[in-house]
């Protein structure tokens, strides 16, 4: 049994080995990346839980502007090691044409670009940022937080947990429960269910969480509509 969280252990995992179960979870699309062939029945040794964070980075990107209305530019972190870097950036791409808004691509494959990336966009002034899905960005989450708000620059981000460290604003499926439920498929398939048999399970409930501290030193007046749509606001 091979349980394998983010993409790249996803797919070291499958191309180790074609019969030992593997139950993984990804932001990415799994169909596009090759990790299963349907949703529905997998077909293969493989099945797991995707968060599908790419399309919802366009969301993010329309919440962030309802934020920040009077924005004209946003700043966009990926890791360009990340095999999701050119989707992440077509989808917001699409959505900033849309909306009108300029974009403007960070690039951070190690920890140590984070403070330079920051100070560049505070020296562009682009005022608004949007942090991609990323491991390498979640296990360092603090440190980006602590960036964001030195910087005093209003960000967007994907996980709640960013926003209980002190960050101002995220959009996306609730962590603890995608890999609840990656759990509850290594339970079945250890009593017997085949990976090729259980779909690929999506987010039950995504959550839009704001934190009023961290606007309040940022000077950002919440607005009411976007408060009342909240499924949780930090005080």
């Amino acid at each position: 049994m091979i349980a394998a969280a983010l993409l790249p252990a996803a797919e070291a995992a499958k191309s180790a080995t074609a019969t030992i179960p593997v139950v993984f979870v990804s932001g990415s699309d799994p169909i596009e990346t090759g990790l299963v062939a349907s949703l529905s029945r997998p077909t293969s040794n493989v099945t797991g839980v995707s968060l599908f964070s790419v399309p919802l980075i366009s969301k993010r990107l329309e919440l962030l502007h309802e934020l920040v209305p009077g924005g004209t530019a946003v700043a966009v972190l990926v890791n360009p090691s990340n095999p999701n870097a050119r989707s992440n950036e077509l989808a917001i791409e699409n959505a900033a044409g849309v909306i009108g808004l300029k974009l403007a691509f960070m690039g951070a494959a190690a920890e140590r670009e984070f403070a330079d990336v920051f100070a560049n966009i505070a020296q562009q002034r682009l005022g608004a940022a949007i942090v991609s899905a990323d491991g390498l960005f979640a296990s360092r989450r603090e440190q980006l937080v602590a960036l964001a708000a030195r910087h005093s620059i209003a960000t967007m981000y994907f996980q709640r947990e960013f926003v209980d460290a002190g960050g101002l604003i995220s959009y996306g499926a609730n962590s603890p429960t995608m890999y609840q439920q990656a759990g509850s498929y290594v339970g079945r398939i250890l009593k017997g269910a085949l990976p090729s048999d259980l779909p690929v399970m999506q987010p039950i409930k995504l959550e839009l969480v704001i934190n009023l501290k961290t606007a309040k030193a940022l000077g950002l007046e919440i607005p009411p509509t976007l408060l009342a749509r909240a499924d949780e606001v930090i005080e």
